[in-house]
């Protein structure tokens, strides 16, 4: 059973800068970051292939940027440029075969 810990989301200014982890307790194929606003669905951001390759939504091309970790069973998300936006609580999961959704961590962009 792998679990997922998402951490590193805070309040911060538009064009300020955040960096998300996603912490799997077992070992990590192909990963994508998710986020959810009050009110809307959960929407696909940001994801990475087993062999590195990476897609983004268009609303944060060349603003996020994904990575990962494989000896650390670890995906990061490093957000530029935040707007408001992009304020709600950011996920973590396995693609394309879904593990039990974390609790998430809420970024939240406010002047």
């Amino acid at each position: 059973q792998v679990q997922l810990v998402e951490s590193g989301g805070g309040l911060v200014q538009p064009g300020g800068s955040l960096r998300l982890s996603c912490a799997a307790s077992g070992s990590i194929n192909a990963m994508g970051w998710y986020r959810q606003a009050p009110g809307k669905q959960r929407e696909f951001v940001a994801g990475i292939g087993s062999g590195d390759t990476t897609t983004y939504v268009d609303s944060v091309k060349g603003r996020f940027t994904i990575s990962r970790d494989n000896a650390k069973n670890t995906v990061y998300l490093q957000m530029n440029s935040l707007q408001p936006e992009d304020t709600a609580v950011y996920y973590c999961n396995r693609v394309p075969m879904k593990l039990p959704w974390g609790r998430g961590t809420q970024v939240t962009v406010s002047s």
